[in-house]
């Protein structure tokens, strides 16, 4: 089984993934947060110094556009290709209204007129067809209704991705719901393209669950379930329990992260913002701490903030 690290704004940067990939082992591939280019700026300074070949050493990365125009992916494909890019995935799962309502990432799926136009533009380009680039999508089922995954799925069929990684909920779901199974299954034997799963495997009762159901599934894309617990891959991978972590190693992976947050951060408000980020989804490996998590969520100065952290890690 391989396993992917799914993008998170505001978490996933090159600072977090070269970390993980130091102290945890178990990632295949990781993935930008979405690059989102301007149709005449294109891709800002900001973006690319995510995905610059030094801040990425040592990692294979995958650069994720969130547009609905060819030209703009075309055009940003040429400048990541500078980079040494060989493949780019396509968003078209984000659920968040301020991107659906430009019609982009699953906002995008309810045009599937207009997704279609766009993957034809895009897979008539002489670097793709070519193989010289490769395109992967990751996709909801639907917008606003899981009947809509038929007509998307036909549409799919017509391209010849590098993977379709599947996560199977609207958008209108977010991450409310549990994800439908069902349209994955029939995903699975419909799609003519290599078939990736994403969603809801936060420990290794889930993975096992999915795997006596989907045993024919090879690659899963991990995503809140990996930052609530960095060392999930690994322990799926190694097939123990995923509730016991080596906490020396986070504590460790969380004082380094911390450090170069306050050494490319300004302020301490800042780097607060960013950790407190995480530690909303990393507080659920220690259940028991409902005071530790109040001092975390309250603390406006490092010194506050790295004194709670120590409670739960020393």
């Amino acid at each position: 089984m391989e396993f992917y690290f799914a993008p998170l704004e505001g978490i996933t940067s090159y600072t977090y993934r070269n970390l993980h990939h130091k102290y945890y082992s178990g990632v295949e591939k990781y993935y930008t947060p979405f690059l989102s280019p301007g149709p005449e700026t294109g891709l800002g300074i900001r973006q690319l110094r995510d995905v610059i070949p030094e801040n990425n050493p040592n990692i294979l990365l995958v650069p994720q556009l969130l547009t609905n125009r060819a030209g703009d992916f075309l055009k940003s494909m040429e400048v990541l290709g500078e980079y040494g890019y060989r493949e780019i995935n396509l968003n078209l799962g984000c659920p968040s209204g301020t991107v659906t309502a430009k019609k982009k990432g699953s906002g995008f799926l309810y045009y599937p007129q207009e997704l279609d136009r766009f993957l034809d533009e895009v897979f008539k380009d002489r670097q793709i067809w070519s193989g010289e680039f490769q395109v992967s999508v990751k996709t909801r089922i639907g917008k606003n209704s899981p009947e809509e995954w038929p007509e998307l799925m036909e549409i799919y069929n017509r391209y010849p991705l590098k993977e379709l990684i599947i996560h199977p909920r609207i958008q209108r779901d977010f991450y409310n719901n549990i994800p439908n199974l069902e349209v994955f299954e029939d995903a699975l034997v419909q799609s003519k393209n290599p078939v990736v799963y994403n969603g809801d495997i936060f420990s290794d009762r889930d993975f096992r669950r999915f795997r006596e159901r989907f045993p024919a599934v090879k690659t899963i894309m991990l995503g809140r379930g990996l930052i609530q617990n960095p060392e999930l891959a690994r322990a799926l991978k190694e097939e123990r329990s995923s509730e016991i972590f080596d906490k020396t190693r986070l504590k460790n992976f969380h004082d380094e992260l911390l450090e170069q947050y306050c050494e490319r951060m300004s302020g301490e408000r800042n780097v607060l913002f960013r950790m407190k980020e995480l530690w909303f989804y990393m507080i659920r490996l220690f259940p028991d701490h409902p005071k530790v998590e109040k001092k975390i969520k309250k603390a406006t100065r490092l010194a506050e903030y790295r004194a709670a952290v120590d409670e739960l890690l020393i």
